[in-house]
């Protein structure tokens, strides 16, 4: 019991943004939310984020975003969203902030909002600006912040919500607080996954975010079997429509993580090695019909820099692959 697995908050953060972006905005940000034309769509800009963020030499921020919307009055904007699931405090978090968003508004001439959910352990940290002054001339930035361990005073509205983040937020902060409390950990995590079939979640939903929460939410082998199986006796008992989650989870990460491994396989038989940036990207893939693409391009692609601008270019039109 006590070999408990580390906790992964970074991914399941990152894919729920990808899949549940304007409830993201909802739920954290509801007057940015209400000035977004929704109708007109969205579009996100992960490649163009990333390119911003290594001429910023700041480093890979698994979950930052940058959403291309149309505001309610008609005009263009972006929206850069960055998610901070470190439990590390960061020292120049707020020029970090401040950077991001100079350079992405130099490069589109576009408004920039730095929207900020901080997902730390330290209350009082919540930086919220950088600025600095010199001879009279002032220079900064002051952003939004929304702090995850604010929402333990709101748990009974967490558990009442339909928002998938209000689902997302309850498993955060309790896989936070039973670090070294498997047994506990395990009772809350059956609490949340319980509470999935309570808020009128589509069938769709209650898969993606059940394996979003059992991927946060890690427990020792013999704890998750005992979890997997009281959850296939609340099924039962409730003549539950959505039998069996693990399964179908099982096989189509398993199907994915084959997949991914034999293109990196044919990159590395062809060009001996493949760069960890590259490889980064393709373990976060998960259309299986792109991956098929990308196993036969590898085979035949030039160069490592030509397969790079496949990829690029494939998330580009529309983030389909992206994880």
């Amino acid at each position: 019991m006590t070999n408990q697995p580390p906790a992964d908050y970074d991914s399941p953060w990152k894919e729920a943004l990808d899949r549940y972006f304007e409830a993201f905005m909802a739920f954290f940000f509801p007057a940015a939310h209400a000035d977004i034309n929704w109708d007109r769509g969205c579009e996100f800009l992960d490649t163009e984020l990333q390119q911003v963020v290594r001429d910023a030499e700041l480093g890979r921020r698994l979950a930052d975003k940058l959403v291309r919307v149309w505001r309610s009055d008609g005009f263009e904007s972006l929206v850069l969203v960055h998610v901070e699931v470190q439990s590390q405090v960061e020292s120049e978090f707020a020029q970090r902030m401040y950077v991001y968003n100079y350079r992405l508004f130099d490069r589109y001439q576009l408004p920039v909002a730095t929207l900020v959910v901080l997902a730390d352990e330290q209350a009082s940290w919540r930086p919220n600006r950088f600025e600095y002054e010199l001879w009279g001339s002032r220079t900064g930035l002051q952003f939004p912040v929304v702090k995850l361990l604010d929402y333990e005073a709101q748990w009974e509205m967490l558990e009442q919500s339909s928002n998938p983040f209000a689902a997302l937020v309850m498993a955060h902060l309790k896989t936070q607080a039973t670090r070294r409390q498997p047994e506990e950990r395990l009772q809350w995590k059956l609490r949340v996954a319980k509470s999935l079939y309570q808020r009128g979640y589509s069938r769709q939903d209650i898969l993606e975010l059940f394996r979003l929460i059992n991927w946060m939410m890690a427990l020792p082998e013999e704890l998750e079997r005992s979890f997997q199986e009281q959850v296939r006796v609340y099924e039962e008992e409730n003549r539950m429509p959505f039998v069996a989650p693990f399964e179908r989870i099982a096989r189509e990460d398993g199907i994915l993580e084959r997949s991914r491994e034999a293109v990196i396989e044919n990159l590395e038989t062809r060009f001996e090695s493949v760069p960890t940036e590259l490889s980064e990207v393709i373990n976060q893939l998960k259309d299986a019909a792109l991956l098929k693409r990308l196993h036969k391009r590898a085979i035949t692609i030039g160069s490592i820099a030509e397969f790079q601008q496949v990829i690029e270019q494939a998330l580009s039109e529309g983030g389909a692959g992206s994880a």
